[in-house]
């Protein structure tokens, strides 16, 4: 992980899992790197200005920042204030009298109304804007191929899921929120161990390195973090965008690094094992596993907020909602809207956490490579070919920042060598 992804609206199905996907999310990241100069100088690195265009990049995407949150609020309130979510429960019990099959009848028909709902700011936000500041190469056909494809696994994890909570609410209306996040645990652990093996290859081929010397050198620094039998994965994303990324994902048996052909296209072997120091730092700290673990607390708090939020909501709109209590499917939108609203109130607090992994993937990554000038001209390149803002307003940092600035990045790439100076390294105790 070594820079923020652009913020896109989330899909329409992440329902219940919705705080533990940003928890996972943000324990296995992103990242992306390009040319720079030869390693091993020691001359400090600039803080690069943005360019004009990175300069509209940036305002443009904190418009669409706000845009997209609200759209996020907006859609769920409207289904079921309005009335619509209950006039799909009645169309589902008609149509199909058993419960659970009339709760797939229904997530369907949710699922398409939330995605066409979605649809036309998605569709600028994942496609159209991309391609104007020429950073993507995705074709059209492959960005629907994409939708579908995202809209067919809300659906099914949905359907897998969403049941759990309306069973446990007819079964203990007031402690329900604690019986399910006994199984949302579970559940979250189980996300991360499938999504590498199951879920991404569905979009993108993985596949061996294609530059076995490049990999016998990673595996090396590997060997010498202390990480061992990782594999490393060269995914084709240049058939979706031109930026740069690579990331560590999975865990047990499925932790793998992955790079994407672009990173391998643009970066040298200096700059990709400094890539790969980062990454490893994540495993070796075991921020996947942290992550997790916080984001099992935050997820019980955010239940357990939910039981109480909706339990003062529901009696006092039952007429115009159609909805007499939270185990009936049409509470579903409300669920969303207040786990949502909750998930923003504790993105902060769960940003800075994840900002603290990167600080200390950073770091790590230094002690093992002692390559202050690479890492840091890694860095300077994403404002140049990622169109990345180098120094965010504090209010970004707060509320969008997954990573430390670009600015902060460069500045503890230029200042931390305590291997120059006779101090003791942090990490040292982890390498072989």
């Amino acid at each position: 992980m070594l820079e923020d992804m652009q913020n896109t609206p989330a899909p329409a199905m992440r329902w219940l899992c919705l705080i533990a996907l940003v928890m996972a999310a943000m324990a296995s990241g992103s990242g992306r790197s390009c040319a720079a100069p030869s390693a091993g100088s020691s001359a400090p690195v600039s803080i690069p200005e943005p360019s004009a265009e990175a300069s509209r990049h940036y305002r443009s995407g904190n418009v669409l920042w706000v845009v997209s949150t609200l759209w996020a609020f907006a859609v769920p309130a409207a289904i079921f204030f309005s009335g619509f979510s209950a006039r799909l429960r009645d169309l589902a019990l008609r149509v199909r009298r058993h419960w659970y099959f009339s709760l797939l009848i229904y997530l369907a028909l949710a699922a398409c109304l939330w995605f066409l709902a979605d649809l036309p700011l998605d569709f600028y936000s994942d496609y159209i804007r991309p391609h104007d500041y020429g950073l993507s190469s995705q074709t059209f056909g492959k960005w629907c191929n994409d939708a579908l494809l995202s809209l067919v696994l809300g659906f099914i994890g949905a359907a897998l899921v969403v049941w759990i909570p309306l069973l446990l609410v007819q079964r203990s209306p007031k402690r329900w929120w604690l019986y399910a996040w006994f199984a949302a645990v579970p559940i979250m652990v189980f996300i991360a161990l499938i999504e590498p093996i199951w879920v991404e290859p569905l979009f993108n081929h993985f596949g061996p390195m294609q530059n076995t010397a490049l990999e016998a050198r990673i595996l090396k620094l590997a060997a010498r973090a202390g990480v061992d039998a990782t594999d490393v994965y060269e995914v084709n994303k240049s058939v979706d965008t031109n930026e740069l990324n690579a990331y560590v994902t999975g865990i047990g048996a499925t932790k793998r690094i992955v790079l994407w052909d672009t990173t391998l296209k643009e970066m040298s072997a200096a700059q990709v094992e400094q890539i790969m120091a980062h990454e490893m730092g994540h495993y070796v700290l075991r921020h996947v596993w942290k992550g997790l673990a916080l984001g099992s607390l935050v997820m019980l708090l955010a239940l357990w907020l939910t039981h109480v939020t909706i339990g003062w909501i529901l009696p006092r709109c039952r007429s115009s909602s159609g909805v007499r209590d939270l185990g009936d499917m049409a509470a579903l939108p409300l669920l969303v809207l207040v786990l949502s609203t909750i998930g923003f109130v504790l993105m902060p607090p769960m940003l800075a956490v994840s900002r603290h992994f990167e600080h200390e993937a950073d770091r790590f990554g230094l002690e093992l490579t002692h390559d202050n000038h690479t890492c840091a001209t890694v860095f300077v390149e994403f404002v140049r070919h990622d169109l990345s803002y180098p120094r965010p307003s504090a209010v970004v940092q707060l509320l969008r920042a997954s990573h430390p600035s670009i600015a902060e990045r460069i500045e503890f790439c230029n200042s931390y060598h305590p291997w120059l100076e006779g101090d003791a390294e942090r990490y040292s105790g982890y390498f072989k």
